[in-house]
């Protein structure tokens, strides 16, 4: 038995250590196979079900190891529960000297050059902005992180944060005179002096893709990597290894060039006319975008001859910048750093002048700017190709990577064919826990009555059930839809995305009576509601993505041109791990009760909708709700005994 075998074990470390500990044969075996992977440095890919304890048997073997380990996780949320909770809990009970650093992306950091050289060139030093920035100034003088979190009285998404803060454009590096004061570097070098690591996924994968957003030598010194939540990893790499110009970009770097000249070639006024006149070009192109949906290829969106114009003008005029910042790049540090950016931006907006194999252009139209985006089509080679030269253990794990007990789509998508596979399934009793409800309805998603008769078929459970429910959408505008007809009700507490911050919505659903929160995407997942607050989840239809968006029309039609099914092989498993996570929201403990309701009638229409069934928890499955109210009223008088 292996050491962490052993630690896992009913009479082990844990059991002695942990009141609620519960003997766990899967958590165990996982905490085995992860020792084995990082004594031989291999891959492995894990789907722990929810109640395995995954955390706890990674962390096990990760601090036992005596190794330098690299571990990164989905969100700053779940990166801080890891870090200020599950990490010291192991390391009291294991009583490994091991050291540990928390380290977050570089938009996290006070910029001390860009409050002491940027801000007092910007429109910040008058109003309410003169008052932030003063007190950005008072605490830049106390605080030993610099982390902004710190700074409770100014909101996260403050407009004030991105001129005292840097990014991988304005980031002048060991060049910058605040070098040895810089937040940043102060945590990447406590990071690279730590045995254990944790970091988040954007931050992975800025040090992955050589954009350098947090920790660029962390990775060559790890001797592992482990990425819990790996179910993100292959959309997130799409979007890391993209290239993106943006309006905010193109605006940044403008008030950027204005300052450094200021400073640096006070004299040279005429580079401000240039910088207009991207300013102006920027503008114009956002206008001729109007008629564009919001996600459209570039091909699509270039038919209109004053989207190609507008779009000449705005690659001509950036051009002309980038000439005038060449000239005046030998003046300093900082036009040098903005003559690299200018030059990066040209060089993307040139790619759009013409097809690239296995790449899609596509333009992303929001209300007060635009994204331009080239993203890969195929990611596996070059997920491939950033990882092969890190002579490390590489571990991925997820309560959601398999279809039909099968992890070929996560392999393929990341190209980790060669690696060892686990699948752990949950430790909880779902068939005496749960119900799964598929409600008859008559009609198909998409139908003009969709929307109502699904509402019709869920409400008596609603009203059973007394509200505690989840109802998750694959549309704002489905979502929509069934708030108005839920305020007429007047029956729930509604709560709806987009009302009000997500942190602030699940607060105030597991403190309200007769609570139902309406959610759409974000809220499919990396949410953990325990106990009796949450006891139904409800899933209109099931979420298969939208088949018009770009870089999924782009993937499609090169599976269609390389004689590959797309539909079997690219958006069936893709909807059925997006199911799994929705369906994950229920059962979060062991004492945990509820059902389950999937209103999407192809379920049981359609042959592939035994994909579905067959990837979820064991479930009993019904389409009455008698039967459905009738188990919510048992388990809810079961709880309540149990309680007394």
């Amino acid at each position: 038995m292996s050491q962490s075998e052993t630690i896992f074990s009913p009479e082990g470390l844990l059991s002695e250590h942990l009141d609620n500990f519960r003997y766990r044969p899967q958590q165990q075996h996982m905490s085995a196979r992860v020792e084995s992977a990082l004594e031989q440095r291999s891959q492995l890919i894990i789907e722990a079900g929810t109640g395995v304890g995954k955390t706890f048997a990674y962390l096990v073997p990760a601090l036992l190891s005596r190794q330098k380990v690299v571990i990164s996780t989905g969100t700053r949320h779940l990166q801080d529960q890891l870090y200020f909770k599950d990490l010291p809990a192991v390391l009291d009970i294991v009583k490994t000297p091991v050291s540990t650093a928390l380290l977050k992306g570089r938009a996290n950091y006070l910029c001390v050059h860009r409050l002491e050289h940027h801000v007092p060139r910007t429109r910040l030093n008058t109003g309410r902005s003169a008052k932030k920035i003063q007190t950005i100034r008072d605490w830049s003088h106390v605080t030993r992180t610099g982390e902004i979190a710190e700074v409770n009285s100014i909101g996260e998404g403050d407009p004030v944060w991105p001129a005292v803060t840097s990014t991988v454009e304005n980031c002048l590096g060991s060049e910058c005179p605040s070098y040895q004061d810089c937040h940043v570097f102060k945590a990447r070098r406590k990071a690279q002096k730590a045995d254990v690591v944790i970091v988040n996924h954007h931050l992975f994968f800025s040090d992955l893709t050589l954009k350098q957003e947090g920790f660029g030598e962390l990775l060559p010194q790890a001797d592992a990597c482990i990425l819990d939540e790996a179910h993100q990893l292959p959309e997130l790499a799409s979007d890391f290894l993209a290239t993106t110009t943006s309006s905010r970009q193109l605006r940044n770097l403008g008030e950027d060039v204005i300052a450094a000249q200021l400073e640096e070639a006070p004299e040279s006024g005429e580079i401000r006319e240039l910088v207009s006149a991207v300013q102006k070009a920027t503008a114009d192109f956002l206008l001729a975008l109007a008629g564009c949906k919001e996600r459209t290829q570039w091909h699509e969106a270039v038919a209109s001859a004053e989207v190609r114009d507008r779009f000449e003008g705005l690659r001509l005029s950036l051009d002309q910048l980038s000439g005038e910042l060449s000239a005046l790049s030998d003046r300093g540090k900082v036009l040098a750093r903005c003559q690299e950016r200018c030059d990066k931006l040209v060089e993307h907006l040139q790619q759009f002048s013409g097809e690239q194999d296995d790449w899609v252009n596509w333009v992303e139209s929001l209300e007060k700017g635009f994204r331009l985006h080239s993203t890969p089509l195929v990611i596996a080679d070059l997920f491939q190709a950033l990882i092969r030269d890190y002579r490390c253990s590489w571990i991925f794990t997820s309560a959601t990577l398999t279809m039909n007990a099968q992890f070929d789509h996560f392999q393929q998508q990341l190209g980790l064919a060669d690696a060892e596979t686990l699948m752990l399934d949950s430790p909880f009793d779902f068939e005496a826990s749960a119900r799964l409800f598929l409600p008859d309805i008559a009609a198909e998603p998409g139908s003009d009555d969709y929307s109502r008769l699904v509402l019709d078929a869920v409400l008596p459970v609603l009203h059973a059930n007394r509200g505690r429910a989840f109802l998750l959408f694959s549309s704002h505008r489905a979502l929509r839809l069934a708030a108005d007809f839920l305020q007429e009700e007047n029956e729930f507490n509604l709560l709806v995305q987009g009302e009000a911050p997500r942190r602030e919505l699940l607060e105030r659903f597991v403190k309200t009576e007769r609570a139902v929160l309406l959610g759409a995407s974000s809220f499919w997942e990396g949410v953990d509601i325990r106990g009796s607050a949450l006891s139904c989840v409800v899933i209109d239809k099931l979420p298969f993505a939208a088949p018009d968006d770009p870089v999924l029309a782009g993937r499609l039609q090169a599976l269609r041109e390389s004689g590959e099914n797309p539909f079997r092989f690219y958006q069936l498993p893709q909807a059925v791990i997006a199911l799994k996570q929705g369906v994950g929201r229920l059962i979060r403990d062991e004492d945990d009760y509820g059902v389950v309701v999937i209103c999407d009638p192809r379920l049981t229409t359609r042959a592939y909708g035994k994909s579905f069934i067959n990837s979820l928890p064991g479930m009993l499955r019904t389409s009455s709700p008698d039967e459905v109210i009738n188990f919510l009223d048992q388990q809810e008088s079961r709880h309540e005994v149990s309680c007394n």
